[in-house]
């Protein structure tokens, strides 16, 4: 079941949006302004963002922009703005479609669905994201927020392994196993020296060293 984040002022268009959704087969959920949507995206992982521009405080394309700085979710901005720069803007932040209001929702859940092929068919697997870390998988780049980090192929592995796999402790003969292969015969502490240069390149301390077991990064709740 694919999950769609609102984030919308309005209760009514919430309460709208919602009830169609469930109905089309998608799970949604709402939030009505910047900090809440931003801190309900930042807890689940989303297959879709619907987003008003017009929030209060912070609008949406400062939203949109804070979002695709952490990751690439298709975004389909709603709003009462219908003219030109509006939507140049939208689209110059990435977004994947605009819909003006008032707006059909049968014509809304084919754009929906539309959006979700396309990101299916072009995007699957590309990016994993974990916090402020955003992995390319195809060009092995690391960024954390906009800033690119310079980590190695054996390094970009590791944290690939733990972010892929949030709250599950692996132990360095695993982790030795899954990347260097079973035929490894070397020091297995050499793991640890790949940890410590993650952690002082990345500048946090996402990785948790479990005493006497090995290494994980936390689930984000």
């Amino acid at each position: 079941m694919k999950k769609i984040l609102i984030i919308e002022d309005e209760t009514d268009i919430q309460e709208l949006l919602c009830a169609y959704l469930q109905d089309a087969g998608y799970e949604a959920a709402a939030e009505s302004d910047c900090a809440s949507g931003l801190e309900r995206f930042k807890r689940d992982n989303w297959d879709m963002v619907l987003l008003d521009l017009m929030l209060p405080g912070i609008d949406g394309y400062t939203v949109c922009e804070l979002i695709r700085k952490q990751s690439d979710v298709p975004i389909i901005m709603l709003t009462a703005l219908d003219g030109e720069v509006n939507q140049i803007k939208g689209y110059n932040l990435r977004i994947d479609d605009y819909v003006t209001k008032p707006f059909s929702m049968s014509i809304l859940l084919r754009k929906i669905a539309a959006v979700l092929r396309r990101y299916g068919a072009e995007a699957q697997s590309k990016f994993v994201s974990y916090k402020e870390i955003r992995m390319d998988l195809d060009s092995y780049e690391v960024f954390l927020n906009a800033e690119r980090i310079e980590l190695t192929n054996r390094e970009f592995e590791i944290l690939r392994e733990l972010i892929e796999n949030p709250g599950k402790v692996h132990t360095r003969t695993k982790l030795l196993d899954n990347l260097w292969g079973f035929d490894y015969y070397g020091d297995e502490r050499i793991v640890d020296s790949h940890i410590k240069n993650i952690r002082k390149k990345l500048e946090r301390n996402y990785i948790e060293t479990v005493r006497g077991v090995g290494y994980r990064v936390a689930k984000i709740n």
